[in-house]
Formats: structure tokens, C-alpha cells, sequence
């Protein structure tokens, strides 16, 4: 006699089993189906999701631009390269990280090791994983700063740690007019009161995603004082550090003080040379911290791919001669000008980010339709996801929402605003500006 009875589902682990539908699997299709312009991710070529696109619909929708020449042709010289195809060693290629020490030693104002200092990782993103990996124990506690890059609390809570959040506030002008993204600010005495005996961690990003902040030193010292009245591990999200605009300037923590024997600082050649598909990122930190965060990266992934990081160690030794960073400055800031000009335009208040490539813009002013058809997945999340919902489907440009980006409690904060991607070519941008002009009628006055 066969058994026909169905065999009960295998479930998955409570560390994957809470997660949620994220923004990326409702926004990324969304572009794709209404054929707007994506202007919600940070990418610059083209959307893993939709990889499986011939090359002619991946350029029509998602047009944006390549490595620079000089690292394209140093990635075509080593896959020819018997060497640069084999095991790497789990620190990273030793080119890599010599260029590393080299490129970072005066940014750092100390003679980086590049044998005991530098670590190279499959993007910023593990290495934070393997960060997070090597000092959280089950119920550990890491303050979050809100809004933050959405990966932290996954990689957090898949380590047995907890997300504890600290939201920065923007200033209440910000509904009526253009703020800079230094406006927004962090509490210290409500970053104080988080802490607890199982706080091990704070989280910076700088500059910020999706705001565009800079902290300046005297934010960083405050920051970095109460680490260390804590004894607290800082981990420092820099992966934008090489874009930031006139008159910001780029202030590292691990320089502060004496906070380099406790900070971790993460950086990313994708985001440096418009890379971001070959996932090879760095940190640099003291030995007597990094060293666990090779533990743990060793097994988490080993290696990282060779033939990408010959290539990112012959753009990090050009780019020393080159004036590669100084000219992406200047196209990024044209982009910005680009963007935000519609936002004028408009009369949609915005703030003005000091780096990374994102705009927040406020839409308290926008009116869609009040009879408008939302699908069941937005009914329970903040407004903004409508408004985003509505701007692709009816404007046709792809923003993000950012309360995806803030605890459940804090998500009003953000439910006002969208966040724009700006890296992307001129003539996308000039795409988008004509197709948001379409938002005045919806427009109070």
C-alpha cells in the first residue's frame, strides 16, 4: 500500500524565517514591468535581478556606465593571468593590499601594515557580516543610527545579535525648504541612554546612506567618547569615502583621539570604480581587532575572487597619479546639480547631500489620486512606499522608499520623503528630469 501522505514542510531557521518581503523584490520588478527610469538603486550598470535581460532591454532601462577605462583593462590583463585565477589568500592579494596601505596610509595619517591592517573582503558587505560574526555573541546589542543601509540588521541579527536604534532627525524646515544634509543630527544623550551592559557595537555610516551626511570631527569625537566610556567596538561604514562634495571634508574616526584601537573602518572598490557587481571590498583596522574579523571571513567565504582584486590593486596604483577621484568628484557633482534642478523646479523641497549619491526628497506636497489602486503588499507599510509605488507606475521613475531604512517604531519619521539615485549617466538623469516634470499637477501650492 503507498503512502501518499504529503511529507511536512522542512521550516527554515528563526534567523532567516522573520524576515520580510524587503524594498528591492517590490521596487526592482516594479521598474522593470512599468519600464520607468530606476533612479532607487545605487548601481551603476545594471540590476542583478534582471540579469537574465538580453543586453539591449538591460541597456534601454537601466543605461548607466563602466569601470574606467584603466581598471576595465587591468581586469582584461589579469583574467589572462594564470596566477590572478587561482586561491587568493583569505587576507587578499597582496597587491591589493599593498595598494591599500599605500592609498590609505596618509587618509589614515599612520603607515598602514599591510600584512596585519588590511583585510580584503567579498564586498563592504561581508565584511561587516564577518565583523559582526567575530564579536557578537546570542543577545549582544549594536546601535544602529536611523535611517541605515538595511544589510546591518540582518547581518546583526543572523550573528545572535540585537539592533538597538538611534534615529537622526532632520529639522522640521525641512518639509518647506532645502536643508543640507549636515541638518539632519544625532542626540548623543539619546545614543547615551541606549546603551546598556550588552551594547558591544556602534554603527556609523559616513558618509551616509541615504542622507548624504558627513559627520564633522566634533560629531565623530562625541561618538567616539562614549565607545569609549563603554568600551565599545566602532564600526565605521566609509564605502562612499571617495565622494563627498565642496565644502564637506571627510573626517575619519579611527583618526580621532586614540579611537583607532577600537574602530574598524569598511571600504568598497565597487563603490570607488563603479564596480559594484565584483564584490570586492576592504577593512582596515588595528591587528588586535581585525584579526577576528579574518576568523570569521576565512570561513565564512575564504577567499575573494583574484582576477577582480589584481585589477581594483593596479586602479588604487594609477589612481595615485591619476586625478581619478578628483574628476568623479566633479562628475558627481554634476549629476547632483542635474537631479536636484527638477526638485527646484518643482518646488519640492529636498536636502542637499555633502557625499554618496543619493537625494531625499520630501513629498509632503505630492497628491496622488485618493482613489488610486495600491497592491495588498503596501497596506502595511508607511506612505511612502504608496508614493513611491505611484511615481513609477505613474510618472514613470523608480525611487525608494526610505522608512524600509528605519526600525517599525521610527518609520514615520522617513514616510515623507523618497530617496533618488543620481549615479547614473547624464543623459539617464536628463531622462528623469523630464519624465518628474510630470509631477507638477499633483503638486500643492
Amino acid at each position: 500500500m503507498s503512502n501518499n501522505l504529503k511529507k511536512p514542510v522542512i521550516g527554515p531557521s528563526q534567523k532567516v524565517a522573520h524576515f520580510e518581503r524587503d524594498v528591492w523584490s517590490i521596487f526592482t520588478p516594479l521598474a522593470v514591468e512599468t519600464k520607468a527610469i530606476n533612479l532607487g538603486q545605487g548601481f551603476m550598470k545594471y540590476d542583478n535581478s534582471i540579469c537574465f535581460l538580453n543586453t539591449s532591454t538591460v541597456t534601454k532601462y537601466l543605461l548607466s556606465f563602466n569601470p574606467p577605462d584603466f581598471v576595465q583593462e587591468a581586469a582584461n590583463q589579469a583574467i589572462h593571468d594564470v596566477g590572478s585565477n587561482q586561491y587568493s589568500h583569505p587576507r587578499g592579494r597582496p597587491r591589493l593590499r599593498q595598494a591599500l596601505a599605500k592609498s590609505y596610509s596618509p587618509l589614515f595619517g599612520r603607515e598602514l601594515d599591510p600584512e596585519s591592517e588590511v583585510i580584503v573582503t567579498a564586498g563592504a558587505n561581508e565584511g561587516m557580516f564577518a565583523t559582526f560574526a567575530a564579536f557578537l555573541d546570542e543577545g549582544d546589542e549594536v546601535i544602529c543610527m536611523e535611517p541605515f543601509f538595511d544589510q546591518y540588521i540582518s547581518n546583526i541579527t543572523m550573528n545572535g545579535g540585537v539592533p538597538v536604534y538611534v534615529p537622526l532627525r532632520a529639522p522640521a524646515k525641512a518639509a518647506t525648504e532645502n536643508i543640507s544634509s549636515h541638518e539632519w543630527k544625532l542626540d548623543i544623550n539619546e545614543l547615551r541612554s541606549k546603551i546598556t551592559k550588552k551594547t558591544r557595537m556602534i554603527v556609523i555610516n559616513t558618509p551616509h546612506n541615504p542622507i548624504g551626511k558627513v559627520f564633522d570631527e566634533e560629531e565623530l569625537i562625541a561618538i567616539g567618547d562614549v565607545a569609549e566610556e563603554h568600551n565599545l567596538i566602532i564600526l565605521s561604514d566609509e564605502v562612499y569615502d571617495r565622494l563627498y562634495y565642496e565644502p564637506a571634508k571627510q573626517v575619519r574616526i579611527a583618526t580621532l583621539k586614540n579611537f583607532w584601537d577600537r574602530t574598524i573602518t569598511v571600504g568598497s572598490g565597487g563603490k570607488s570604480y563603479a564596480a559594484t557587481g565584483w564584490r570586492v571590498g576592504w577593512l582596515i583596522g588595528p591587528n588586535e581587532l581585525i584579526q577576528y574579523s579574518l576568523a570569521a571571513h576565512t570561513r565564512v567565504v575564504f577567499c575573494v575572487n583574484s582576477p577582480c582584486q589584481e585589477a581594483l590593486a593596479i586602479g588604487l596604483e594609477k589612481s595615485q597619479d591619476l586625478p581619478y577621484f578628483q574628476d568623479q568628484i566633479k562628475a558627481y557633482t554634476k549629476k547632483r546639480q542635474i537631479l536636484s534642478a527638477v526638485f527646484d523646479e518643482l518646488g519640492l523641497p529636498y536636502t542637499v547631500p555633502d557625499g554618496s549619491y543619493f537625494i531625499l526628497v520630501n513629498t509632503t506636497n505630492v497628491q496622488f489620486p485618493n482613489n488610486y489602486e495600491f497592491p495588498d503588499i503596501l497596506e502595511s507599510r508607511a506612505k511612502d512606499f504608496k508614493m513611491c509605488y505611484w511615481l513609477a507606475k505613474e510618472i514613470g521613475v523608480v525611487a525608494i522608499p526610505p522608512s524600509e531604512f528605519y526600525s517599525k517604531e521610527n518609520r514615520n519619521l522617513a514616510e515623507d520623503f523618497a530617496r533618488f539615485a543620481f549615479c547614473k549617466s547624464d543623459d539617464v538623469l536628463e531622462e528623469a528630469v523630464a519624465a518628474l516634470r510630470k509631477l507638477a499637477p499633483y503638486i500643492k501650492k
